[in-house]
């Protein structure tokens, strides 16, 4: 996945909003709470960062392609970075920004979930 394919991506997920931000990072947001970054890479290769279940940060964790996130994992929060970012990796990476979307948009008032129609099972 590159960049603008990640930008598509997580414009689909309603309801977004979109930033350049943190040097030059592409920074999606859920009722302004961050639920997904572009950016930050290392090498050639783009890098995303996203939320994580508890769960699923220690599975990712161990992975080879993927590494606590800069700035978030050092503050004891369960965000990971990808930096293997291959088109194989693209049905995995599109599965945790969903996650992360629907995580971060757990995190808001149950009145501000109902508003933008979040989480309404």
């Amino acid at each position: 996945m590159n960049y603008n394919e990640f930008n598509r991506f997580c414009e689909a997920m309603p309801p977004t909003t979109y930033l350049k931000q943190w040097g030059d990072s592409h920074v999606w947001k859920v009722a302004g709470k961050v639920f997904a970054i572009g950016g930050w890479a290392e090498g050639e290769l783009p890098a995303f960062t996203f939320k994580t279940s508890e769960l699923n940060f220690g599975f990712l964790n161990e992975s080879e392609d993927y590494k606590p996130a800069p700035y978030f994992a050092n503050r004891g929060m369960k965000w990971i970075q990808q930096f293997d970012s291959h088109s194989d990796k693209d049905k995995e990476l599109c599965y945790y920004l969903t996650e992360s979307h629907r995580l971060v948009s757990l995190g808001l008032s149950k009145s501000k979930q109902k508003e933008l129609g979040l989480n309404q099972e």
